[in-house]
């Protein structure tokens, strides 16, 4: 059964116009990966008060999103937002997995 995940990451100060520019733009081979990586369903939102992105998908069962970091235009994706995005030590973007406590269908 398909399962959606969520996740935390931190924008830059004054760089949201940028990120949404960037996303509205994003690169066709990159979708492509997230979707061989068998991710769907892929949104991102902004509270603007913190500079927090909220990020949720929907990934396959058999999904292969642990190899996204090996792919060509995930890293390449990776390094063209480094400069409007917190980052750890590794040069991806600081991920904080969040926790369901509630969903209703």
């Amino acid at each position: 059964m398909p399962e959606r995940i969520a996740f935390r990451m931190i924008l830059n100060p004054g760089q949201a116009a940028e990120y949404k520019k960037r996303h509205d733009e994003i690169w066709p081979e990159l979708s492509q990966a997230l979707r061989d990586a068998g991710v769907s369903d892929y949104s991102i939102w902004l509270d603007e008060e913190t500079n927090h992105l909220f990020a949720t998908l929907v990934r396959a069962d058999d999904h292969s999103m642990d190899a996204l970091p090996q792919t060509d235009a995930n890293r390449r994706w990776w390094d063209f937002m480094a400069d409007i995005m917190q980052y750890n030590d590794r040069g991806e973007p600081h991920v904080v997995p969040l926790k369901p406590v509630f969903h209703m269908a």
